[in-house]
């Protein structure tokens, strides 16, 4: 009877042994990752850093691959494309998932970025996330993304003392006032042949002071047929 028993206990041993290692190969491996919250393929890859005008914010670099869009992303559609926004960072679609691409200029979005940094240039305040800018178009209730201007001067201040004062006399909103500057920066712009966002207005060094001064006078005019009083 030992010598049987013997026998089944020493049958048994290599199977013990089988069934140990497995689950323990089993509770080695890495955790699979879940949803779109890691790119396809792997780990995260390296964020990109945005020092930019001291934003300081980290984004997901352009060609990472999610298998869904992250966070609570907004459709983007037209006829240059379709594309998700969400966080500051745009994604379109490829094969299952999606891949993060530069920001598409002339597409609006409802909402900036949770973290912008508001950038003055030539008295125009642009909206500065991601290496992409944005300005507030009222007519499209909505931010457009738009060509990186020159920015000669640029600062996150307020324009100073020594540029027109605007108040809005008829209770405009901050997005209407924004509007408003944009669409008499391009007409004074036009009309003036000076650009305060370029560098010395576009103008030729021997005629920048001149048409300097054309363009507020014509930016005066502008504003205060909108109903702004301009000093």
């Amino acid at each position: 009877m030992k010598s049987i028993a013997a026998r089944v206990r020493a049958a048994l041993i290599p199977v013990a042994l089988i069934l140990a290692s497995s689950l323990g190969t089993a509770g080695a491996q890495s955790p699979q990752h879940s949803g779109g919250s890691a790119p396809h393929g792997g780990p995260p890859p390296q964020a990109h850093y945005d020092g930019r005008y001291s934003h300081n914010q980290y984004y997901a670099p352009h060609g990472a691959y999610y298998g869904s869009v992250p966070g609570r992303p907004i459709y983007v559609g037209g006829h240059g494309g379709h594309y998700y926004y969400s966080g500051g960072v745009w994604y379109a679609p490829r094969g299952p998932g999606f891949v993060v691409v530069a920001a598409p200029v002339g597409f609006f979005v409802p909402v900036l970025p949770p973290f912008y940094t508001t950038l003055w240039i030539g008295g125009f305040p642009y909206y500065y996330a991601n290496d992409t800018y944005y300005t507030w178009r009222a007519d499209q209730s909505g931010y457009e993304v738009v060509d990186p201007p020159a920015d000669q001067g640029a600062s996150t201040q307020p324009p100073p003392s020594d540029d027109l004062f605007i108040y809005p006399q008829s209770g405009q909103s901050e997005e209407q006032q924004s509007n408003d500057k944009y669409e008499c920066h391009k007409w004074a712009s036009s009309q003036t042949g000076f650009d305060p966002t370029q560098s010395a207005g576009g103008a030729p060094p021997d005629q920048a002071a001149a048409r300097r001064a054309d363009y507020q006078r014509a930016m005066r005019a502008c504003l205060e047929g909108r109903g702004y009083s301009v000093r």
